[in-house]
């Protein structure tokens, strides 16, 4: 008999709610990843889904073995720190070098109307 066995329902009821909607909230990330058609669109998902979905997942984790090993773990609040300030910070580097990238393509391509004369 494993300490899973031992594991109350109070815990083991929240515990799995959290795991589902924090895989639910990640799937639909993924899924926008996938489905919207432009980039800066298709940045929004896994910008802001999977920060709800990985932290939902976190809350079920610190809950889950806070009950079983019966003091306080909080080694997920760490991670969970970690990924609320990165995430949104990554998210918006990728989206201003985005950004970069078609106002230098912009820029080549009227510098290019302007003179026949390829503008590197």
């Amino acid at each position: 008999m494993s300490h899973w066995d031992h594991l109350p329902l109070w815990a083991s009821l929240p515990t799995a709610a959290l795991l589902v909607l924090g895989g639910g909230f990640t799937l639909t990330g993924c899924l926008g990843l996938l489905r919207l058609p432009h980039f800066y669109q298709r940045i929004h998902g896994p910008a802001i889904t999977i920060t709800l979905g990985t932290g939902c997942i976190l809350i079920a984790s610190m809950l889950l073995f806070s009950t079983l090993e019966t003091r306080p773990v909080l080694h997920e609040l760490l991670i969970t720190l970690f990924l609320l300030m990165t995430t949104p910070m990554v998210s918006m580097l990728i989206m201003r070098a985005a950004v970069h990238r078609d106002l230098r393509q912009q820029h080549r391509l009227a510098a290019e109307k302007e003179s026949p004369i390829a503008v590197y």
